[in-house]
């Protein structure tokens, strides 16, 4: 089902995804995509939450191993290489259901809505970093946390991201080194 359903609205977009369109690519009764999504929106929902943690496991991304431990890190590139590696992973798992979301937020209140609250769910995440290496005293000397957490979201933006990789036809690896380096740079 998520997989039809990604799959059309990659290649149409939200406004011409249909529920019954799903239900035919799905080989799935409508009724039970209402039951298991209550509406499309609620696909594309679980559809970015999949994406964006690699998984249907009910575990956050700050909890995962791979994250968790490096808030414990203590060389700060370490850190910052850590969550850009992180980032690069969910842009790319992200990047085309993102488009997608965008697009459907500029016409429909509820996904404006969602995006709203993916974009605060990142901030948060991102807010981490940012804590992160004020606690451990590593933050530039005269570099305000509120002003490196403005770095760290213009960086690791899924724009940034598609911009680089997308239309400039980066590689991931190579917005990663990019990203961490700047992060480095700007940040430490």
């Amino acid at each position: 089902m998520l997989d039809a359903a990604r799959d059309l609205f990659i290649e149409g977009g939200y406004a011409t995804t249909t529920i019954a369109a799903i239900s035919t690519r799905a080989d799935v009764p409508e009724p039970t995509l209402y039951r298991l999504f209550s509406s499309k929106l609620g696909i594309l929902e679980v559809l970015l939450d999949v994406s964006i943690a690699g998984d249907d496991e009910p575990v956050a991304v700050t909890e995962r191993p791979n994250v968790a431990s490096l808030f414990d890190e203590p060389d700060p590139r370490k850190v910052l290489a850590g969550f850009a590696a992180v980032t690069t992973q969910i842009n790319e798992r992200t990047n085309d259901l993102y488009a997608v979301l965008t697009g459907a937020a500029a016409a429909d209140a509820d996904a404006a809505v969602l995006l709203r609250t993916l974009r605060e769910q990142r901030d948060r995440g991102q807010g981490n970093i940012v804590r992160t290496l004020h606690r451990k005293q590593c933050l530039r000397s005269g570099l305000k946390a509120r002003d490196a957490a403005d770095i760290v979201h213009a960086l690791m933006s899924p724009e940034v991201f598609r911009l680089l990789v997308v239309e400039r036809g980066w590689t991931p690896d190579r917005y990663r080194t990019w990203v961490t380096d700047m992060l480095v740079q700007q940040l430490t």
